[in-house]
This record gives structure tokens, C-alpha cells and sequence, in this order.
């Protein structure tokens, strides 16, 4: 076992947003050394690691010459060169989770193939090469309205995906590959985290529910457990369990699925890192997902991925109609509440839908929780000066 604790070990993660920043909170309590590559010299890990390079995270020079200078590579966000990543592990760098991986999750098209090559439940869909192909098959028939347009890559919270009634909502969107995904009618959007270590250990979390925002398209709450029968619970973590074997990942998985009305499980997409629908876990989990993730990457033990407590998630994100420098109003009231707790992702500039921090509220009592979520999601504004 390398010894990673208070010693020259150097961990280097690729991207500083607020999922590298809560990271940090892990490697900090483990006395881990880290070194942060991102685009903005403002990014919110730059208080919190031991070094801090600004850079092109899709710059093929600026991520190899960055990852030769630390003992194993992770990512906080999939818009990294893998080109480099795969480079450095041919030199006999550690990166987790592999290029492989990432390669099979960074472009949305041959994620949605890579499932049905690999027997795994997904929603009906088609990949076209450009708008204009999808457009030509639209009149002539072969792709029937409505259905969800996606980007096959850069889309992100919401970004990158819309429902699509008439040919007039092709016009806004990007003109590079996208897919065409069957609109399912589901009753919920499920998610489930597993944690794979390269030595096989495997552990998921409870089936987190999340509930989004109509127009946004963010979600707004996420919820922990899931309202749902423990047989549907139960066969959403074995989907997520032969999602994370297909991919052979190391580190986290977020799966997140549907549940359709006829109670079958549809996996819709994966992120290979922690993710929003876990935040509940640094307070409500024995194991937090930041933590587990240090671990797996680590080839630590994993840790109890079980609840303490019921948990929610609300996300704070800039209000319509404010752009500039942030502030919090009524933090304080939200503060007073029970079982209260804000994350402020350190984000000096805010604007609309911008995801500026989450809430997290946890009770015995999940019905009281979410009680308490609303009352804190229609007090707490993000605006600006």
C-alpha cells in the first residue's frame, strides 16, 4: 500500500469547479496533496490545494505536461483531453477512472451504443452526424416528433438537451452530432451512485430521487431514499451495479435512470465522478461520495455507503434577471431552520440558473425534510449586488 498520507504523494485532479472544491475537503482531512488544473484563475479550488495551475483542461500539452507532475490523475468534469490522459497511462500514470472509460461517457452518441452493445436498458434513439441529417430524416419520416434532442457532446445541467415538438425547435440548437431519444413516459428520475475500487470492490448508495426544475431543466431537489418500493430500489442498484461492470470504472459512477410507468428501469446517462445527486451524502451518509471517491481511486477500503438519516438536496442557482457579483439573501433565516446545512461553492460572479451552492436538509423524517427543502428553496435568493 503506497503511502498516500502526509508524504509526497500528489494527487492531481483535472478541473477546480465546486465538485474538485468539495473534494478537497476529503483530501485536506487525510492530509493528501493536490494538484488543480482549470481554465479560471477565480476556480473554487484554488483556495484549498497545494497547487493551483490555470489551463486548458482540452489542451493536449498544458493536461500531459500537468499530469507528469503528480503520482495519479483524476477528473472532476469529462470535458478533459483523453488524448493526453491515455498518453500518461501508457507512460505508467495512474488515471482514474481510465481514458477507456471516458472515452465511452464523453460523447453522448457511443455512451447510448456502448448500452446497447452491452445489453443494457435504455430509451430508443438514433445518432446523426448534423442537425441538417436529422432534420432530412424528420421529413422524411423516419424520426417521428416528439422526441429529446441531445448533444452528443458539451451539454451540461440542462444545457445540450431539449424536448423537440415541431421542426421549428431544431432552430436554436447546435449544428454538430446529436441524438434522437424516444420521449419515454416515466413516473420518476432515479439515480444511483456506485464506488468501484481497482482492486473490484464494489459499493452502491441508496436510489437518490430527483426532482427538476420545468424550465431549466436542473434538478431543484434530490431526495434520499427514493419514495419507491424496495423491489423497484432493488432493481435500479442492480442496473447501476451492470452499468459500472460494462464500463470496468474506477472511482465513482453516477447512473441515473428512469423509472418508466410500467416500473421498468432505463438507464439515461452516466457521469464517471461525483455528482450533484450525491451532495445529500456529505452530511446524511456515513461515507460521503467525495470521501469514497478518494478511497476507490486510492484502492482504499470503501466505505459504508449506507444513510445516517434522511436526506434532501436543494440547488442554489442564480436567480432570472441578476448577473454580477453574488449575494446570499435570507442565508441566515435558511440557517435557523432544523437540520439545515449550506454549501457556498465559492463562485464570485452569479447569473440566471448558474449553480452557485446546494442545501442540504436532513431529518429522520423524510416527509418533514422536504417540508422544510420547500420553505428553504422559496426564502434563500441567489441576486446581486
Amino acid at each position: 500500500m503506497a503511502n498516500y498520507f502526509s508524504s509526497n504523494f500528489t494527487l492531481g485532479i483535472l478541473g477546480g469547479g465546486q465538485l474538485g472544491k468539495m473534494l478537497l475537503y476529503e483530501t485536506r482531512k487525510f492530509d493528501i496533496q493536490t494538484h488543480v488544473l482549470d481554465p479560471s484563475a477565480e476556480a473554487p479550488c484554488r483556495i484549498a490545494c497545494d497547487y493551483f495551475q490555470q489551463g486548458d483542461l482540452m489542451d493536449y500539452d498544458t493536461v500531459y505536461q500537468f499530469g507528469k507532475n503528480t503520482d495519479l490523475l483524476t477528473f472532476e468534469i469529462e470535458g478533459v483531453n483523453v488524448e493526453a490522459l491515455t498518453q500518461l497511462e501508457r507512460e505508467g500514470k495512474k488515471v482514474f477512472p481510465s481514458p477507456k472509460t471516458l472515452k465511452n461517457i464523453q460523447d453522448k452518441g457511443i455512451q447510448k451504443q456502448f448500452y446497447q452493445t452491452h445489453g443494457i436498458p435504455t430509451s430508443p434513439f438514433k445518432v446523426y452526424t448534423s442537425k441538417k441529417q436529422l432534420v432530412a430524416s424528420i421529413i422524411d419520416g423516419k424520426t417521428m416528433l416528439p422526441f429529446v434532442w441531445k448533444s452528443c457532446t458539451g451539454g451540461y445541467d440542462g444545457k445540450g438537451v431539449s424536448i423537440i415538438r415541431s421542426i421549428e425547435d431544431l432552430l436554436p440548437l447546435s449544428e454538430g452530432n446529436c441524438i434522437a431519444e424516444a420521449l419515454v413516459p416515466f413516473k420518476n428520475e432515479l439515480a444511483v451512485i456506485v464506488a468501484r475500487s481497482p482492486r473490484g470492490e464494489v459499493r452502491t448508495y441508496p436510489v437518490v430521487e430527483m426532482e427538476f426544475h420545468p424550465e431549466a431543466n436542473q434538478v431543484e431537489y434530490v431526495i434520499c431514499p427514493a419514495r419507491i418500493p424496495e423491489s423497484i430500489a432493488l432493481k435500479a442498484r442492480n442496473v447501476a451495479e451492470k452499468v459500472s461492470k460494462a464500463f470496468e470504472h474506477v472511482g465513482l459512477l453516477a447512473v441515473e435512470m428512469f423509472q418508466t410507468e410500467e416500473d421498468d428501469i432505463l438507464v439515461n446517462e452516466v457521469a464517471p465522478r461525483p455528482h450533484n445527486s450525491g451532495h445529500y451524502s456529505i452530511e446524511a451518509s456515513y461515507t460521503n461520495q467525495f470521501e469514497q471517491h478518494i478511497r476507490a481511486i486510492l484502492n482504499l477500503p470503501l466505505g459504508n455507503t449506507d444513510s445516517k438519516v434522511g436526506g434532501i438536496m436543494v440547488n442554489l442557482v442564480g436567480a432570472e434577471g441578476y448577473t454580477g457579483e453574488v449575494v446570499y439573501e435570507n442565508i441566515e433565516k435558511i440557517m435557523a431552520m432544523e437540520g439545515v446545512t449550506p454549501h457556498i461553492y465559492g463562485k464570485k460572479e452569479t447569473r440566471p440558473f448558474r449553480k452557485m451552492g446546494h442545501v442540504t436538509i436532513v431529518n429522520k423524517d423524510l416527509s418533514v425534510a422536504r417540508d422544510i427543502a420547500e420553505k428553504v428553496k422559496h426564502t434563500i435568493k441567489v441576486i446581486s449586488k
